[in-house]
């Protein structure tokens, strides 16, 4: 043969090789079963979700000798009804070789996943420190709302002078208030309304001197009855003084150390006697008081109504309260 021939025969050896044999259909067909065996472990590589509510184990690609093989697309998967899509973030995240936590199944300082799955709001704790509050029908009692209050307690004497036909119509000429602590808290001299006919200077102490720039009866009266407003007023029949202040003070407010039975039981009286305060003090705080002829105090005495007021103050509260 010649050269011409011999490459002739040689090309088409060649083009014959290159036409697909049975041997290269038997290839192809091993390709695609292997391909299909691994779109196979693909789809069963989807999602797992956990067993605990709020987390799932993300997809793996299989791994071959202990490396990671690489696939070409990521198979499709349906996602629980009952969970919240994942983000973008979260799906390119999971074909990482390094599984990561869901953002579903980290802690939340107001919700909490209780055992069937749902959220609920945590419970918050609850503050031992408040005070309960007064029932509004609950109304205090002037005991309750006086006791251990010193600044509610006032005590109050008057002295008196006599107008009209022989000094027989009382007026007030002199008034003295003493806090708890026996201080002086008002004491004035009263010039009255009316022209002075009995002075009753052994009793009272008033004389004529006193009353000559005294304050006028109205505005005595209005600042005497602005400190005694809201408070427990106590007096040695105490009805005397407010009948010249032409004025009722409320009962519940009032302590009358001639009405409380206790006094004269330390006393040693008769408990229904209307002891004088003069007697009372005498035997109960063994002092003297409305002693010789420049008549009485109304601060002395003031304070000596406090003084026995004081020392029953307890028991003769709780016996109010109880009744």
């Amino acid at each position: 043969m010649s050269d011409n021939t011999t490459n002739t025969c040689s090309s088409a050896d060649t083009t014959q090789r290159r036409t697909p044999s049975g041997t290269q259909n038997r290839k192809n067909k091993w390709v695609h079963k292997k391909l299909a065996r691994l779109e196979n472990r693909c789809a069963d590589g989807k999602h797992k979700y956990s067993d605990r509510p709020g987390q799932f184990r993300p997809y793996q690609a299989p791994r071959q000798n202990g490396a990671s093989t690489k696939h070409p697309s990521r198979p499709s998967f349906t996602h629980n009804k009952s969970l919240p899509p994942s983000s973008s973030t979260a799906s390119a995240s999971s074909l990482s070789s390094k599984p990561r936590t869901s953002i579903h199944s980290q802690p939340s300082s107001t919700l909490a996943v209780n055992n069937r799955g749902c959220h609920d709001k945590t419970k918050e704790p609850v503050s031992t420190n408040s005070r309960p509050s007064l029932s509004s029908s609950h109304k205090p009692t002037a005991t309750q709302t006086s006791a251990r209050i010193p600044t509610k307690y006032l005590a109050i004497d008057c002295e008196m002078v006599g107008t009209g036909p022989k000094g027989s119509i009382s007026q007030l000429a002199r008034c003295s208030i003493v806090s708890y602590d026996g201080d002086v808290v008002y004491d004035k001299f009263i010039n009255p309304s009316v022209p002075v006919t009995d002075y009753r200077t052994r009793w009272s102490g008033i004389q004529r001197r006193d009353l000559v720039n005294a304050t006028p009866y109205c505005e005595a009266r209005n600042e005497i009855l602005r400190l005694l407003m809201g408070k427990v007023v106590i007096g040695h029949a105490v009805h005397n003084d407010f009948k010249v202040l032409g004025y009722t003070h409320p009962a519940a407010f009032t302590r009358d150390t001639s009405q409380i039975p206790l006094l004269n039981l330390k006393a040693g009286f008769a408990v229904n006697e209307c002891a004088s305060l003069k007697r009372l003090t005498k035997a109960i705080l063994n002092k003297d008081i409305q002693t010789g002829k420049k008549g009485h105090s109304s601060v002395e005495d003031a304070r000596a109504t406090m003084e026995l007021y004081k020392l029953v103050e307890e028991e003769w509260e709780r016996k109010l309260a109880s009744s």
